[in-house]
Order: C-alpha cells, then sequence, then structure tokens
C-alpha cells in the first residue's frame, strides 16, 4: 500500500469519531452555553446531565429533537479514541480520577492537530497535486508526531502557529486545483452573488448554480439555498452550513468538508457526498 493510500485510509477510520472506544471526553471536557445549539448550560470539565454512567448519551436519538443540534454537528476527528486509548491507555477519568483534568486539557489540542491531519489527508489525495506531495506528507508526518508526544509536551504546544504552517499547505493546495475547475464552471449557471472566503452569505440563494472552484472558507451559509448546487472541488473548510439546503448538491470533490458540517446541513437521497462522508440520520 502507497503512502497516499495508508493516509487515505488513515482519513476513513483513525480521523473519525469512534465514540465506542472514547470516554465520552466531547461530553465533559467541553463546555457550551445555552443557545440555539444547545438546551441548556454546561462548564468546562463537568459531565453533561445526558451522560450515562458507560460514556452514552441517554437522548443520543433525539439529539436535534431535545434541541442539542451542536452535538450532532460535533467532530472530533478521531481525537477522542486517540486521547482515551492511546494517550491515557485506556484509563478512564473515573475510573482513575487523577487523570481526568490532564485528559480534558488535552483533548480539544489533539481535536486541533486532528483536524489539520485531516484536511492534509484530503489534499493528499489528489493526484493533481502529486507534485506537492513529497512536502504535504513531511508537515502531516510532523503533525502526527505532535499528537504522540508526552502529555506535558502537547499541553505546551504552540498551536496556532502550527495550524499557520498547515494552513499554508493548505492555501496552496486549494488555489491550485481550484483555479483549474474554474475553467469548467458554465457561466450561465454562476451565481449573481460571488462567494468568497469569510463571505456573509446567509439565506442566498445558489439554487441550480455551478459553483465548482469557488471559494466558501469561513463563509456564514447558514440556511443558504444550495440545492442542486454543483459544489465539485469548491473550498468548504469552516464553512457553516447550519440549516443550509443541501438538497440535490453535488458535493462530490469539494474540498476539505466534513461530517460535522454535513450534519449541520439538511439534504436528501439525490446530494451527492465524498465517499468518505456518511450521510445523516436526519437526511430523510
Amino acid at each position: 500500500m502507497s503512502q497516499q493510500e495508508i493516509i487515505s485510509e488513515h482519513r476513513t477510520k483513525e480521523l473519525r469519531s469512534d465514540c465506542a472506544n472514547c470516554f465520552a471526553l466531547c461530553c465533559v471536557a467541553l463546555p457550551f452555553a445555552a443557545s440555539a445549539d444547545f438546551a441548556f448550560h454546561k462548564d468546562g470539565g463537568t459531565p453533561c446531565r445526558n451522560l450515562q454512567p458507560n460514556f452514552r448519551c441517554s437522548i443520543h436519538t433525539e439529539l436535534r429533537e431535545k434541541g442539542c443540534n451542536g452535538c450532532v454537528s460535533y467532530e472530533c476527528f478521531g481525537a477522542g479514541q486517540k486521547v482515551s486509548q492511546t494517550i491515557f491507555n485506556g484509563n478512564d477519568w473515573r475510573a482513575a480520577p487523577e487523570t481526568a483534568s490532564s485528559m480534558y486539557a488535552v483533548f480539544p489540542i489533539v481535536q486541533q492537530l486532528h483536524e489539520m491531519l485531516y484536511y492534509l489527508a484530503d489534499v493528499l489525495s489528489r493526484d493533481v497535486l502529486r507534485d506537492l506531495h513529497a512536502d504535504l506528507q513531511a508537515v502531516y508526518q510532523e503533525t502526527e508526531q505532535l499528537t504522540t508526544l508526552p502529555v506535558d509536551q502537547i499541553m505546551r504546544l504552540d498551536v496556532p502557529f502550527h495550524r499557520a504552517k498547515v494552513n499554508e499547505f493548505l492555501l496552496q493546495s486549494s488555489e491550485r486545483i481550484r483555479s483549474i475547475v474554474a475553467a469548467k464552471r458554465d457561466p450561465r449557471r454562476e451565481p449573481k452573488k460571488k462567494p468568497g472566503a469569510g463571505a456573509d452569505l446567509i439565506g442566498v440563494n445558489f439554487r441550480n448554480t455551478d459553483l465548482r472552484g469557488m471559494n466558501f472558507r469561513g463563509a456564514l451559509l447558514l440556511g443558504a439555498d444550495l440545492r442542486q448546487a454543483d459544489l465539485r472541488e469548491a473550498d468548504m473548510i469552516g464553512a457553516d452550513l447550519r440549516a443550509a439546503n443541501l438538497s440535490g448538491a453535488d458535493l462530490r470533490g469539494s474540498l476539505f468538508l466534513t461530517q460535522a458540517q454535513v450534519n449541520a446541513a439538511s439534504g436528501d437521497v439525490n446530494t451527492r457526498l465524498p465517499h468518505h462522508l456518511t450521510r445523516p440520520y436526519h437526511w430523510k
């Protein structure tokens, strides 16, 4: 198996949440405030009131109905099981309470590193970037090694500094891919309101538009109408897709799209997703 294939498999298996092998760290370590995404307030380091002794959620199948959309759209990129089973050797915070504070502090750091690995794995899967693969693999391996450091060293990491380094590679890769695809867009289907990094596109009608290779980095797409839109090779990193309608949209090959973003949106059986993402249960 090639290094490219190994990393692609890593993205599919190890860089996605595996709650069965996690000590419910997102339900304990992270804080949240009562809002449209959460029905109640919870402090960091405090177990959620819906957390059961077996580390499972008592309302898991009813999270949306119970006002916990934030839980549905959260993605740890595999950090939960990495911290639980590898970094802390399967010792949970209930049985070993002396590890709790360190475990809670390490979890969000590893989550950020795993998110970077997920994005790097995306561009490493693109044949069009083959000439960049050596550099991309080097920064991928460097990022992965950071997650294997001793706990005290992980807690001292300058994550923003490393993220800036990774982001340079992601930007370069995105611009290369999108410039190739942009020439293929149908000018008759291009939207009147052009997207862009950080753009306010709340509720915008992009229905049946050709958005291939466009830049939605950090864009606000809450409630946007993206039905039948062509989003292939569009850069979706950090785009807010809460309540966006993706029915019939084509997201195959879209850059940096995550399961959390898909979970936050609505879609249907005709929505086409990248092969490594799954159709949410609420897309009925």
